[in-house]
């Protein structure tokens, strides 16, 4: 897609074209979360004259093939539906570790312009999953076993006291709501696929945090959260196959069982042993 300014009606226009195959593709990308779309408001904007060169990239021969999602992403808070749809690639490992994407490709199979590509790249950026490559694009970041072991135990660090409060203080019936969120992650879980689990995961995980109160911990453990679904290089270690998701998703309907029953003995259990493997 050619670059600079022009209107709305070329430069931010749905791509209507059918999808594309190919080895790797960026899933169709799910809704914005809240807090994406606050961060959008009044940000969208038609692509304006270029930033500085070494934030983006210009050069895209010899970088891999990725090919055009299933539904071009759409006119209303562009930056936010380009920057789930990329989180989506991160966990599914179509954006692959150590490899270097640049905003116009990217763009291009999004049917947008590299504008709000880059946006969405700047917000990676400063949470850890891309690195700036000057004059080529961005480069998923190489991410070793000893980093995921190290965001699982600052999630313990934050959640797991927090579970337990709440196991001695909230009553049956609202735990009992939590429950169509703990099945959804099993049938998440069961269709194998890794992106469609780690948003019923985080949902799940979120929902039961925010019976605290506290939109700030919700936040942050959010934030973590999603950072510890990224794989690393060579995909995640154990926790990548189907029966691994399944094993996980389980774990939440037995923690929400005893939630129920007021067992706290066997939430404890249950809360150590989910972190200690966690997802």
């Amino acid at each position: 897609m050619k670059e600079g300014t022009g209107s709305a009606g070329t430069e931010e226009a749905v791509a209507a074209a059918p999808a594309a195959q190919g080895r790797h593709r960026v899933p169709a990308q799910p809704a914005a979360s809240d807090a994406d779309r606050r961060r959008d408001t009044g940000r969208d904007r038609l692509a304006g004259p270029e930033d500085d060169g070494s934030a983006r990239g210009e050069h895209t021969h010899g970088e891999p093939a990725l090919a055009r999602p299933r539904h071009a992403v759409q006119r209303s808070s562009v930056r936010g539906q380009v920057l789930a749809a990329l989180r989506t690639a991160l966990v599914s490992g179509d954006l692959r570790p150590g490899e270097v994407y640049s905003a116009p490709v990217l763009a291009e199979r999004f049917g947008v312009s590299a504008t709000p590509v880059r946006e969405a790249m700047q917000q990676l950026t400063q949470e850890g999953a891309v690195e700036v490559v000057p004059n080529r694009g961005f480069r998923v970041v190489e991410r070793g076993a000893r980093e995921i072991a190290e965001l699982a135990e600052v999630r313990a660090l934050i959640e797991v006291p927090v579970m337990l409060r709440l196991a001695r203080t909230v009553p049956a019936e609202r735990w009992a709501g939590l429950r169509p969120l703990a099945e959804a992650t099993v049938r998440a879980a069961s269709s194998g696929c890794r992106a469609t689990y780690a948003d019923a995961d985080r949902a799940f995980h979120s929902a039961v945090l925010a019976l605290a109160g506290n939109e700030q911990l919700v936040g942050i453990a959010e934030e973590l959260h999603r950072r510890a679904q990224w794989p690393p290089l060579g995909g995640a270690p154990g926790g990548g196959s189907r029966a691994a998701l399944i094993a996980d998703a389980h774990e939440h309907t037995a923690l929400l069982d005893a939630l129920i029953a007021g067992d706290l003995d066997v939430v404890r259990a249950l809360v150590g042993e989910h972190f200690n493997g966690a997802e």
